[in-house]
């Protein structure tokens, strides 16, 4: 025989939820007891109260186990026997268990309603269960018990960690250990504050005052403002009112906005400090230029919403005095560096200068058609590249040698047009019978300029055979000679000194406003990005378009392209050399190594 035991209780409003539970055996525990099957929670209930099974012939039993009586239809009883149908009612303490056969689902089971009919018993009948089982009666009052909770918190919480801070060593040498202080911690410093791990002062100067901007500067010293704090708060325009509010309140208690800690949020865990989000940067930039005066163009997202490249272009104005000034790449703009380079006959794989690295060897670095890196070599940062030099880059190729003494090859001084007339007129008046042409220099100019230099080549060899120093610096000087075909040559006028060379000034950073990491795109060539190979003259700013760059890179939450944040190529402080990002070099998928400022300074400001 099976029982089925349905407990009912009633709700606030009357209802009654009742929670059947089924048995598959043939005796059922009574009791005070947790453990018991049915589960009388009244004093007057024994732990082990009295057992109920089944019986021959269908008879359901019940006896007491604990000595103590109970009802069984009003009769009180410690043993009793009685048919499931009709079944009995039977009273223990304060419940009534009604015992009937199932119906219907049920046939074939005993079905016991378990119903609390009386109040609980104990001393007084008026109390409730609630009150029965409770500790309020040997406990202190609530209002006193929350006014302990209040002072103890407070008394952890609060005065031993401003105890702690208070007795801390001046120097800050306290020892590595648990302090009070430490329960206000939010969570570890990030990698690049680890050292002040245990010196919390470095920054929470005041006990209970924000951490303010003086802090982060007596460290930070070369770290400057992004603008004037007036015009960058007159570029966020007027606060809505939940923002205004803070100010507000923040006010109160000297917090101004634009702080350090708005952008640089610490105890975020033991990791790099994380970047800004790019929501920061346009709050500002998306369209500032309604609410100030700003040459800047509105930019929002470089995947949607960003303005063309403005590279710093250089220009030499009437005086000659040279100029700089920001130009759209959609302008196609063109540079005055001084020097005269076609990208083009230099990176051709079939001209003459092709043939020519190929007999130079690979033991000097050649021996194939030019490319990039026979020039371009990269800098001390490995994200840009040293300025190009003409001796290692152009010397095994465009030689500068007149003469030789014994073992001793003699070379006109590049880079000093003062200097190379004196070599010439020296080498003259020492009226020497020698050759003075050597034959490197029938190489000066190789592929689709040779014949212009072997006639250089001969016309200053004739000259410096009939002792004409004038001529031989004149051919120099002139279409076909050393420095003609490669620099802008004016006449001065001066018999001492009869021409002058521009000087050669090439940039090293087009993008002052910005940042381009090249190690972190070593997979790809330098034709995908810099369409050289087609470049003519050297006045070509070769510098990819915004169109270009965006056929990889998306905005900060960009799917398919490479996901690019402002801080991936802007500097907030603008320190003039490579952003937080790069410098960290989290793009190159190493760890995080930081790229000494030294080493930066020594590549210039970069590309």
């Amino acid at each position: 025989m099976s029982f089925i035991v349905r407990t009912v209780a009633r709700t606030a409003d009357g209802r009654d939820i009742v929670r059947p539970k089924s048995f598959d055996k043939a005796e059922l525990s009574i009791g005070r007891s947790p453990s018991s099957d049915i589960h009388l929670p009244d004093l007057a209930v024994a732990l082990n109260h009295a057992v109920i099974r089944s019986a021959a012939g269908g008879a359901v039993e019940i006896v007491a186990t604990a000595g103590m009586p109970f009802l069984v239809d009003g009769k009180s009883t410690e043993h009793e026997r009685f048919s499931a149908s009709p079944g009995a009612n039977i009273r223990i303490g304060s419940h009534s268990l009604s015992v009937e056969p199932g119906e219907g689902d049920e046939k074939g089971a005993v079905v016991i309603t378990v119903e609390r009919v009386g109040a609980i018993s104990n001393a007084s009948e008026e109390k409730e269960e609630a009150r029965v089982f409770s500790l309020a009666s040997v406990l202190p009052g609530r209002r006193i018990m929350a006014w302990a909770g209040v002072l103890l918190v407070l008394a952890i919480f609060l005065a031993w960690p401003l105890v702690s801070i208070h007795t801390q060593p001046t120097d800050n040498s306290r020892k590595v250990a648990f302090h009070a202080d430490e329960l206000w911690t939010s969570g570890k410093l990030s990698q690049v504050h680890r050292s002040l791990e245990n010196n919390c002062q470095a920054c929470h100067v005041k006990a209970g005052e924000a951490v303010r901007d003086t802090a982060c500067v007596a460290c930070h010293t070369k770290v400057h403002d992004h603008a004037d704090k007036a015009k960058l708060l007159e570029a966020k325009g007027s606060p809505g009112i939940i923002d205004g509010t803070k100010q507000f309140v923040g006010g109160i208690f000297g917090i101004q906005p634009g702080r350090c800690v708005e952008c640089h949020t610490e105890h975020q865990g033991q990791t790099a400090m994380p970047v800004t989000d790019e929501r920061f940067c346009t709050n500002c930039h998306g369209d500032m230029s309604k609410r100030i005066d700003t040459a800047l163009k509105d930019a929002d997202d470089f995947g949607d919403h960003h303005p063309q490249f403005e590279p710093t272009i250089r220009f030499v104005g009437e005086n000659g005095l040279p100029s700089f000034r920001r130009v759209s790449l959609d302008a196609n703009p063109k540079e005055d560096n001084g020097l005269k380079f076609p990208h083009d006959l230099h990176l051709s794989t079939t001209n003459g200068v092709a043939q020519m690295a190929k007999t130079l060897g690979k033991a000097e670095g050649y021996g194939a058609p030019l490319d990039c890196a026979n020039c371009h070599i990269r800098d001390a940062t490995g994200s840009s590249f040293v300025a190009v030099k003409m001796e290692p880059a152009c010397g095994a190729c465009h030689s500068l040698a007149f003469d030789q003494v014994g073992g001793t090859i003699r070379t006109l001084r590049h880079g000093d047009p003062a200097q190379v007339v004196a070599d010439i007129r020296a080498f003259y008046r020492a009226g020497a019978p020698r050759n003075p042409a050597l034959q490197g220099m029938d190489r000066r100019r190789p592929g689709d300029f040779a014949s212009a230099a072997q006639r250089a080549s001969f016309a200053q060899t004739s000259a410096m055979h009939i002792g004409n120093a004038d001529q031989a610096i004149r051919a120099v000087f002139s279409k076909g000679g050393a420095c003609f075909d490669c620099h802008t040559v004016r006449a001065t006028g001066n018999p001492t000194t009869p021409f002058a060379v521009t000087p050669v000034a090439l940039s090293r950073r087009y993008m002052m406003k910005g940042w381009f990491d090249h190690a972190s795109h070593d997979t790809e060539s330098c034709a995908s990005c810099h369409a050289v190979k087609g470049s003519k003259l050297s006045s070509d700013v070769n510098l990819p378009k915004l169109a270009k760059c965006q056929e990889c890179h998306g905005g900060q939450d960009a799917h398919k392209e490479v996901p690019s944040a402002c801080a991936m190529c802007h500097d907030y402080h603008r320190n003039d050399f490579a952003p937080l990002m790069v410098r960290d070099n989290r793009a190159r998928g190493k760890a995080v190594e930081h790229i000494r400022e030294k080493a930066l300074k020594q590549a210039g400001t970069g590309i």
